[in-house]
């Protein structure tokens, strides 16, 4: 999976893809065993991100149960994630009014008392330093872009080159990347990551396995009036903006000095062509039961990622040689719950403590086949197991009918010990399946922006502090342009120029040909690779960029 260019090198004996909570989870654990046992092991850490937490998004409403277990004492140590959920409501919405759910409808592990809300990107900066602490060396600017695999076992990885103009040429102060070999490389890119798409495919790991699902996850930071703000009340929705077939729901969470996180998140198997997440998110906050919260806020940052959604029947194998998949690389979002981070870390933890009996034992470049039996024997695989017919119950039946399907079963799941009454349901389809040619609905016709309440998607770009440097190669890859306007333009009537939060992608007529021609914008692009995963011919491939480059959010 390398190449031939003579590149500088350096050894480690664990090499970690990505500063999020599985990856600096991994690294801490890691070090603490090495110091617990006298042992001298060396740790890198490679993040695409220009800072640790640059790219980290997520709503968050964190359970501790992880962090409690890799740092007990974090609260003393100054975690930023002070505050606790006092108010857990749920609604269901019609277009002009809302229904609460009573608590007790919902099994207790569905409870997020006990939880905290803040920032996701704040805690996995705060866990950088930890991990530096300790000895583990972060590398944020170094996006992991190739694998390097040896006689079947994965090596370590390389690293993106510098100074490469569009057209190909070297720029001056052209760098080429750097291999990074470890005894062990572990993958914690997040959702759909670049490296993990390759070695699923490439290791087979998701054979027998559903096909991953995904949601797209649309953000805001707002700063809201003091008499507006309520610290520790979070609240879900499901419904109106979105009809019954269409999967999705809204959150906002009251947390830290008068800041109200809001978001939207539409699970990206949905039909309908003309649907855009990000005119559903602006539409959302204007609902009677949420734009209150906005009476003269101010909006401070915005950004958007896929959501791994595939649950307990889509996690892949996890291991390969020389090497695993941890956190959302893999998938433990548990969907009901609307919480991964505290998955991502726990299974982050597991893999190290493989990779630390591994190093002991002297191996390197086996299978990890302990963390596969750590993962099936722990709370992680337990807890998705609870509601692993919670997304695909709303696939089949639709919302309303869906969610109390799945809200029974949970149930079942909860008072039995895991017995289901629906056994083990399939996801079916993949995302990018999912699509209807547009002449099967009816185009949307969205309202404007009011520029207070409801914004753009340009100028929410701007707030998400997002740079790419222009000339160098687009990292986003068509592999058949014309199969992108025979089938993307003309059957589905481009979508992608909907279901990109970012304006990436545009579809422009030639004002003398009449022809329509694809443009990518790919200096808008935040990462989310939505794209990669809804392209209706999978005709799209996310790469890393330039390293540092992209969003740089902050508080999200």
């Amino acid at each position: 999976m390398s190449d031939e260019i003579q590149r500088e090198s350096m050894e480690y004996d664990v090499i970690i893809v990505g500063a999020g909570p599985a990856g600096l989870s991994a690294a801490i654990r890691l070090k603490q065993m090495a110091a617990e046992s006298g042992a001298e092991i060396s740790v890198a850490v490679l993040e695409k991100g220009g800072e640790v937490g640059a790219h980290i998004l997520s709503g968050v409403v964190m359970d501790p149960k992880a962090l409690n277990e890799l740092i007990p004492d974090w609260r003393d140590q100054g975690c930023p994630l002070e505050t606790e959920v006092k108010d857990d409501i749920f609604l269901a919405l019609s277009e002009t009014s809302g229904f609460r759910f009573p608590n007790i409808a919902f099994p207790p592990f569905m409870s997020n008392h006990g939880c905290y809300t803040g920032s996701l990107g704040a805690v996995c900066k705060w866990l950088g330093e930890q991990a530096e602490a300790l000895g583990v060396e972060i590398y944020p600017g170094f996006p992991a872009a190739e694998l390097i695999e040896e006689d079947g076992v994965i090596k370590g990885v390389i690293t993106g080159d510098f100074g490469v103009a569009r057209d190909g040429s070297h720029k001056d102060g052209y760098q080429p990347g750097m291999e990074l070999r470890g005894k062990y490389t572990l993958i914690g890119e997040g959702a759909r990551g670049s490296l993990a798409k390759k070695l699923i495919h490439h290791f087979a790991l998701s054979d027998g396995k559903e096909p991953q699902k995904y949601g797209i996850g649309l953000k805001e930071l707002w700063r809201v009036k003091p008499e507006n703000h309520k610290p520790g009340t979070v609240q879900h929705t499901m419904g109106w903006p979105l009809d019954n077939t269409t999967g999705g729901g809204s959150f906002l969470y009251h947390w830290g000095d008068n800041l109200v996180s809001v978001g939207f998140v539409v699970h990206l198997n949905y039909k309908n062509p003309w649907i855009s997440p990000f005119e559903e998110f602006q539409r959302m906050k204007t609902h009677p039961k949420i734009r209150g919260v906005f009476e003269g806020a101010e909006r401070l940052s915005y950004g958007a990622r896929a959501i791994t959604e595939g649950g307990f029947q889509s996690v892949p194998k996890l291991t390969f040689p020389g090497g695993a998949l941890i956190g959302c690389s893999a998938g433990f979002v548990n969907v009901p719950r609307i919480k991964g981070s505290h998955n991502a870390m726990k299974t982050g933890m597991l893999a190290a403590e493989s990779v630390f009996e591994a190093l002991q034992a002297d191996r390197q470049g086996d299978e990890l086949t302990a963390y596969q039996t750590a993962y099936d024997t722990s709370w992680v695989a337990r807890d998705l197991k609870l509601v692993r017919n919670a997304k695909p119950l709303w696939s089949k039946f639709g919302t309303f009918f869906g969610i109390a399907l799945g809200g029974v079963d949970m149930w079942f799941n909860y008072l039995f010990g895991g017995l289901s009454l629906f056994g083990t349901m399939k996801h079916g389809k993949s995302d990018a399946e999912a699509l209807d040619p547009a002449e099967q609905h009816t185009k949307i016709d969205y309202p404007k922006p009011d520029g207070v309440l409801t914004f753009d998607r340009l100028s929410s770009v701007f707030i998400s502090n997002t740079n790419h440097e222009e000339d160098q190669p687009v990292h986003l890859k068509v592999k058949d342009m014309a199969l992108q306007k025979s089938s993307e333009w003309e059957v589905y009537a481009g979508p992608s120029s909907r279901y990109c939060p970012a304006g990436v992608y545009e579809w422009v007529k030639d004002e003398n040909s009449g022809e329509m021609s694809f443009v990518i914008n790919a200096q808008n692009c935040v990462h989310c690779k939505t794209c990669d995963i809804k392209d209706p011919n999978q005709n799209i491939n996310w790469t890393t960029p330039e390293g540092g480059q992209g969003p740089i959010y902050v508080n999200l």
